[in-house]
């Protein structure tokens, strides 16, 4: 019987002959790039941004040094949670695949910026959610 199959071992480095048409883009999607897995580690924060102590003229120095930006053409996660900083409302939204920061972006991602924090920057005005609740 007539063998079909490529051979060679299963960690052999050929790729199929098929396999560009089958995955053009083997990658899209995943987090990888030059930045990294986690570019927002190495990202920079509101405060080295001087347009954005207009923007957030009633966060401290400490607090603006908290909130860390994605760095230009960083894919953003597909299924995480996102705010844009030139956006005037800062609505949240659910990155999806493919989705890369650019020039005029200033995407936060919600995973580097706490609780109480990541609250003010979407407007939320619930103290207790702010963490300002009274202690009575």
């Amino acid at each position: 019987m007539a063998q079909t199959q490529k051979q060679g071992k299963p960690t052999d480095s050929q790729p199929d002959e098929w396999q560009q048409d089958l995955n053009k883009q083997p990658i899209a999607g995943q987090n990888y790039g030059l930045s990294g897995t986690h570019p927002e580690k190495a990202g920079l924060n509101a405060y080295e941004i001087k347009e954005l102590h207009d923007k957030l003229a009633e966060y401290t120095h400490e607090e603006l040094k908290q909130i860390t930006l994605l760095p230009v053409g960083s894919r953003l996660e597909q299924g995480a949670k996102y705010i844009d900083l030139n956006d005037p409302q800062r609505n949240e939204f659910t990155a999806m695949g493919g989705m890369e920061a650019s020039d005029d972006n200033w995407y936060v991602p919600k995973t580097e910026v706490s609780y109480q924090l990541w609250n003010r920057l979407i407007g939320v005005q619930n103290p207790e959610r702010l963490g300002e609740a009274s202690e009575s």
